[in-house]
């Protein structure tokens, strides 16, 4: 008897697509195809490229080993705006078949990510709040911001050392004049400045590090100028003190035990040292203002001084003190926006609680239309 043996190819991939990578900045195609009957049997794959130089096709260049089951690939070697196709190698064992040449594609790069499309919503809402609140304020129209208690005890605390003889102390923690809490202080500094100018009041400002010594000088300096009293103006009041923590520290702590101020200002940004430094104030019975945006030494502050500003309460304090209708239109630009957030956090915090409940999927479309991929 007789048997005939017929051996057939492995059958390739087949309908190979490429297209240029959404959403990106160029340099990708993403090439997708079917898998082959027997992608079971098969060993693996290999994906190559041809490039179009001068109209004609060049060799073909491996661009990945797949494994069997791998349907797609992103090929992020590509220069944009040159041709290039593919096809895809199927192996198994000393055989091989090659799919069809896919269709020819450049990559290039999209001026706009279409996911994002929220993202531009809310920058354009955002501005335009901005917008429409200084707009108001060039007009003139009063814009209401409420009372921050710390800023309004800034002429207290200076009339009360004042009336008791004593100078005042202003310390800008140890942050550095990148930081942004430094820069509150400086706008605080410098309302502090002018009222002890006018009160004629003496100002120390011990500072710990060298570039804010030098913008804390020249904002005193500018204080006295504005209340038209340079004369009272003390270069060595506003003095570098120490580039070591508990060194600063110590040196504030006997500072306040050998002056004692009548009003201490502590703004900026602490660490470890706030609470020595508070409780050395408290000790004199000096009142105390602080602020700061360290999370870990509000406790301390809170605890141990009079008044405490807050977090954003600090980046307020230029506006809030000097009453420039810009600064204004923009705390409650941003105000406005804040509110805009929460309200769309906590509406979509319930859609999802009840999604999870129910199972209705458009209760996901809040979550679907922020989320960024």
């Amino acid at each position: 008897m007789l048997f005939s043996v017929f051996i057939l190819a492995i059958l390739p991939p087949f309908n190979v697509k490429a297209v240029d990578f959404p959403n990106d900045a160029g340099g990708k195609i993403k090439i997708e195809w079917s898998l082959s009957s027997d992608d079971s049997i098969i060993d693996y794959y290999i994906l190559f490229r041809e490039q179009e130089v001068a109209h004609k096709w060049s060799e073909p260049e491996t661009v990945a080993v797949l494994k069997r089951g791998e349907s797609s690939y992103i090929d992020s070697g590509v220069k944009d705006k040159v041709n290039y196709r593919y096809f895809i190698r199927a192996i198994k064992g000393e055989e091989y078949s090659d799919s069809e040449k896919s269709n020819v594609v450049y990559s290039s790069a999209q001026w706009f990510h279409k996911k994002r499309i929220s993202a531009l919503i809310l920058l354009i809402v955002i501005v335009s709040l901005l917008l429409f609140y200084i707009e108001r304020a060039k007009r003139g129209i009063p814009l209401f911001i409420r009372k921050i208690p710390g800023l309004d005890a800034i002429d207290e605390a200076v009339g009360r050392s004042t009336e008791l003889g004593k100078p005042l102390l202003f310390s800008l923690g140890l942050g550095t004049i990148a930081d942004i809490p430094t820069i509150a202080g400086l706008s605080i500094l410098k309302r502090v400045a002018k009222k002890a100018a006018e009160y004629e009041t003496d100002l120390m400002v011990p500072c710990f590090e060298p570039v804010v010594f030098v913008a804390a000088q020249e904002t005193v300096k500018e204080g006295y100028l504005e209340a038209g009293r340079p004369d009272l103006y003390k270069e060595g009041n506003v003095f570098f003190l120490s580039y070591e923590q508990f060194g600063y520290a110590a040196g504030v702590d006997g500072l306040i035990l050998r002056e004692k101020p009548g009003a201490i200002f502590l703004q900026g940004y602490f660490y470890a040292e706030s609470l020595i430094i508070a409780e050395t104030g408290n000790s004199i019975g000096a009142i105390q203002i602080s602020g700061t945006t360290a999370v870990t030494q509000l406790p301390f502050f809170v605890a141990a001084t009079d008044y405490t500003l807050i977090g954003e309460e600090m980046y307020a304090a230029s506006a809030y003190l000097e009453r420039d209708p810009l600064s204004l239109a923009t705390i409650k630009g941003e105000d406005w926006v804040k509110m805009l957030l929460i309200i769309l956090i906590s509406i979509g915090v319930i859609l999802e609680s009840i999604a999870f409940f129910v199972k209705v999927p458009w209760l996901h479309f809040l979550k679907n239309f922020f989320t960024i991929l």
